[in-house]
This record gives C-alpha cells, sequence and structure tokens, in this order.
C-alpha cells in the first residue's frame, strides 16, 4: 500500500464535513429543489481533487519518493477546505479549485526538481530575486486587511512574501553551505561574540534589516516576524554559533524599542496585545472574539456547524484556527498541531538523511519554514504573541497561501529522492 491508505483521511474528511454541511442546509432531503442542486456547484471540484490526489500519492510511490508528508498535508487542506464551507460558502469552490491547482504545480515541480535543483549554484541570483519580490509591494502594493503586502492583477490578489519565503530559504541554505567555513571560523572577537569579517555576515544583516523595513512599512508584522526566525534559524543550523543568535536577537529587539516609539501603528499592535481589554470593541475586537472563541469551544467544541466564529471579521484567513477550536475544541486544535509537529519531524528526517550540505539546510529550512509559519499565527490568535497577518498553511483561505505551500512540499519530496540518489 505504500501509505496510501492514508489518503482515506483526508478523502473521509471531505466527503463527511461538506455532507454534513449540505444535510444542514437541507434537512428536507426528500424533496430535490434547484437550490440544492446549485448547491452541489462544488462536486466537480472535490471529485478532481480527490481523483488527483490518489494519482499524486500512485506517482510518488512509483518514484521512491516520501509517501507520508503528502497525506499529512492533504488532511490538513482538507480540514481547512470543510471549515471554509462552514465559514464562507462561495469561496469553497475557489479554494477547492486552488488546491488543485497547488497540487498540479507541485507535480510540475517533483518532475522538473533536477533543473530548478540547479538554482543552488547562484545564490546571489537567488538573493536579488528575494529583494526584488519583496520589495514589488513597496513600489505597486494595495493595502488589504490593513497590510500593505498585496498585489492586485485584474480579478487577482497576489501576497508576494508567500514566493519571497521560498526564495529566502533557497537562497540561505546555497549562501550558508557555500561560506560556511568562513562563518564557523571567526577572525575577530567584540566581547563575547566571536564573529567573521563583515562582508561575509552582511547579507544576513540586509535579511534582518528587511524584515524590519516589512514590519515598518508594509505593516507585516507575520511575514517580518517569519523571514527574521528563518534567517536565525538557518545561520544556527548551518554553523551552531550562539552568537549569531545573539547578534540577531539584540538587533531585533534594539529595532523594535525604535520602531514603538517612533511609529503609531506599530505602538498600537503591541498595546493591543499587551491589553486587548481596553478597546474590546475596536481595534482588539478580533483578538477579544478570538479569545473567546477558545474559552467556548472548550475541549470537545459546539459541534461542527453549531457555533458563532461569523463574529470574527476574517474569519476564514487569519482565524480559522480560533473557529476550529471553537466548533471542534482542543482536542481538534491540538490533533492539527500534532500534523504540522508530523510533518515537521518527516522533513528533518529527509534533511538528516541527505548526503549534500546544501540539499540538508534546503530540507530543514522548508521543514522549519512551515513549522514556524503555523506557530506564529496560532500564537497570534491565542495572544501568545502580537496579532500577525499571515495564514494558517493548507488550512487558511488563499491562492497564494496554498499554491506556496505545496511548492515546499514538493521541494521536501523532491528532496526525499535526493537522499536515495546520494
Amino acid at each position: 500500500m505504500k501509505n496510501g491508505s492514508l489518503l482515506l483521511a483526508p478523502a473521509g474528511i471531505l466527503i463527511a464535513g461538506l455532507g454534513v454541511l449540505y444535510l444542514k442546509a437541507n434537512p428536507a432531503i426528500g424533496h430535490v429543489t434547484p437550490d440544492m442542486l446549485l448547491g452541489l456547484s462544488y462536486l466537480p471540484w472535490l471529485t478532481a481533487v480527490i481523483v488527483f490526489s490518489l494519482m499524486m500519492q500512485a506517482i510518488l510511490v512509483r518514484h521512491k519518493l516520501d509517501t507520508w508528508l503528502f497525506p499529512i498535508v492533504m488532511t490538513l487542506a482538507s480540514v481547512g477546505v470543510v471549515e471554509i464551507a462552514r465559514l464562507k460558502p462561495s469561496l469553497l469552490v475557489p479554494q477547492l479549485r486552488w488546491l488543485l491547482i497547488a497540487m498540479v504545480l507541485m507535480l510540475v515541480l517533483v518532475r522538473l526538481w533536477g533543473r530548478i535543483h540547479r538554482l543552488l549554484e547562484y545564490p546571489y541570483i537567488l538573493g536579488i530575486c528575494c529583494v526584488i519580490v519583496l520589495f514589488l509591494p513597496l513600489l505597486f502594493g494595495t493595502e488589504i486587511g490593513g497590510s500593505r503586502n498585496w498585489l492586485v492583477l485584474g480579478p487577482f490578489s497576489v501576497q508576494p512574501s508567500e514566493f519571497g519565503k521560498i526564495l529566502i530559504v533557497l537562497f540561505l541554505a546555497a549562501y550558508l553551505s557555500d561560506h560556511r567555513r568562513v562563518l564557523t571560523m571567526p577572525a575577530r572577537r567584540i566581547l563575547f561574540l566571536r564573529l567573521p569579517p563583515l562582508r561575509f555576515i552582511a547579507p544576513l544583516i540586509f535579511i534582518w534589516g528587511m524584515a524590519v523595513l516589512m514590519f515598518v512599512v508594509e505593516r507585516d508584522l507575520g511575514s517580518a516576524l517569519l523571514f527574521f526566525g528563518i534567517a536565525v534559524l538557518m545561520t544556527y543550523m548551518a554553523t551552531g554559533s550562539r552568537s549569531y543568535v545573539f547578534l540577531a536577537l539584540t538587533f531585533m529587539g534594539l529595532a523594535a524599542v525604535i520602531c514603538y516609539f517612533a511609529f503609531g501603528h506599530v505602538r498600537v499592535r503591541f498595546d493591543i496585545w499587551l491589553n486587548p481589554w481596553q478597546d474590546p470593541s475596536g481595534m482588539a475586537y478580533q483578538i477579544v472574539q478570538s479569545l473567546f472563541s477558545f474559552g467556548t469551544g472548550g475541549i470537545w467544541g459546539t459541534g461542527f456547524g453549531f457555533g458563532h466564529p461569523g463574529f470574527i471579521p476574517e474569519v476564514h484567513t487569519d482565524f480559522i484556527f480560533a473557529a476550529i477550536a471553537e466548533e471542534m475544541g482542543l482536542v481538534a486544535s491540538l490533533a492539527l498541531m500534532a500534523c504540522y509537529v508530523l510533518a515537521f519531524w518527516r522533513g528533518i528526517c529527509i534533511a538528516l538523511a541527505c548526503p549534500r550540505e546544501k540539499d540538508l539546510l534546503l530540507a530543514a529550512g522548508c521543514s522549519t519554514l512551515l513549522l514556524m509559519q503555523a506557530f506564529i499565527i496560532i500564537a497570534g490568535v491565542t495572544k501568545f504573541l502580537p496579532l500577525t497577518g499571515i495564514t494558517l498553511p493548507f488550512i487558511s483561505y488563499g491562492g497564494s497561501s496554498m499554491v506556496s505551500g505545496f511548492l515546499l512540499l514538493g521541494m521536501l519530496i523532491s528532496l526525499s529522492k535526493e537522499q536515495k540518489n546520494g
């Protein structure tokens, strides 16, 4: 079976969840009305998603690629599709369509991995492309949801930072592996820090500064934390030096203090995090309603379709985890977090088996990025961290997020073959 039976879980979630919602909306199933037939317009897309996922798993088995990651991710994606159908029925077909497109692009990446892998030989080109992608919103961006990190292209809205995070992982994997020897043999000592010449850590400092700029100018705290965190963690994974971690945290701490006193929107964001009850009906309305959802859900939840997650604005994107926690309780919330941890563990296993250092760093970076993004948004909706504007991978609504997540998955799956060929 080669883990093909694991796809029964996401298929069951899709069919059972959508079936429950359909029966709840149309209790008189003995009398078929035109409205009920119209409500089944998602069936062709649902069938296409299920059939293609089965084909995808068969391809992975045939080519002796990892067969665990895809079912885990499809389980998360299935929960997301069902929850979006519950929260925003009009977005069900678009989400199924994006899920299908993302799987097709992942298959293309796996097929062309030999050519794409060569990009690791050109770290500076990857770095320049990353900078261009991240700076596009500064020039042509549109503010949506309080963050100026979107590009509107006709009927589509694209979030460049979702694809910038892939480029930054590729750049860091290539750059750190090429310069690891220099970065681990410091030439100077500053107090208790041991650091190499400035020209070798300049790209890392530039990434840290870019994260601060994203926070201040684009008002995108989530992406800023994500880019900063992945840069620090991948640097530590490559060098094992705590000096870089201390230097990065000091840099970010000073930048945060300066931004707090210099920019009003930064100060508002942190004040809401410290005490959301000072303005529960205004600026802190989202986070307060999210906390109410967690409290209402308890251990077992109110029941799927019987909660009131609609009180949270934009619940289908940033706050979808709060909706899941309200209707399916702590048990389902912990199960979803376990899926992210399991996917991370599998990715690290792939990384440790890679014979080449660049592949090891790339696999570890992709795994860490997905887990870190899930952690940041879950921490935001539970008020553990200041509220962020990123999506919950594979679950939240959004084409950019879905496509970028499956591209990361495709790289991990492709690297599982690299470990065998090494």
